[in-house]
């Protein structure tokens, strides 16, 4: 059987903590991809968010019976797309840049709070050279919390003045 296939199933690669931070810009406490499964260039790709409950907004988001801010929710899934577009075009973080563009359709459906694991399933609808449009779906205990379609484009960045 091939790296892509498992009795049936469709899989691929699997991204860990040290390239994620290879590959995206974000950093604590805004990196909300912990690793990826599933990896499949310009394709598709799971990231995984495991939400704890030192997570840096829960003592404002409703101490008493905390939850994940659903935009916190959003930008996980942007941030897997944006993983997975790194990895596609093989995108450097120095001088370049992977910015959300537009999202559409979002629908959420189920909290996240500490302990869960979030799922988020990003899948390539289309692709124009350096802009990708995406469907992701965000699942909590193999149920759908989230959903949106949403699009990203890299972005040259200008050095830093000194």
């Amino acid at each position: 059987m091939s790296d892509t296939e498992t009795a049936g199933a469709v899989t691929g690669e699997t991204i860990d903590y040290a390239e994620v931070m290879r590959r995206l810009p974000h950093r604590y406490p805004f990196l909300l991809v912990d690793k990826a499964e599933d990896f499949i260039a310009s394709t598709s790709i799971t990231g995984v968010k495991n939400v704890t409950h030192n997570e840096p907004f829960f003592p404002g988001h409703f101490p008493i019976d905390p939850d994940m801010p659903v935009v916190l929710i959003v930008e996980a899934k942007a941030q897997t797309g944006a993983l997975l577009m790194s990895k596609s075009l093989d995108v450097a973080v120095e001088g370049k840049v992977i910015m959300f563009m537009s999202i559409d359709g979002v629908r959420f459906r189920k909290p996240a709070r500490p302990g869960d694991q979030l799922k988020m399933k990003v899948v390539v609808t289309r692709q124009r050279g350096d802009i990708f449009k995406f469907r992701g779906e965000t699942f909590i205990d193999d149920k759908l919390a989230a959903e949106a379609e949403f699009a990203a484009m890299v972005v040259t960045v200008d050095s830093p003045v000194s």
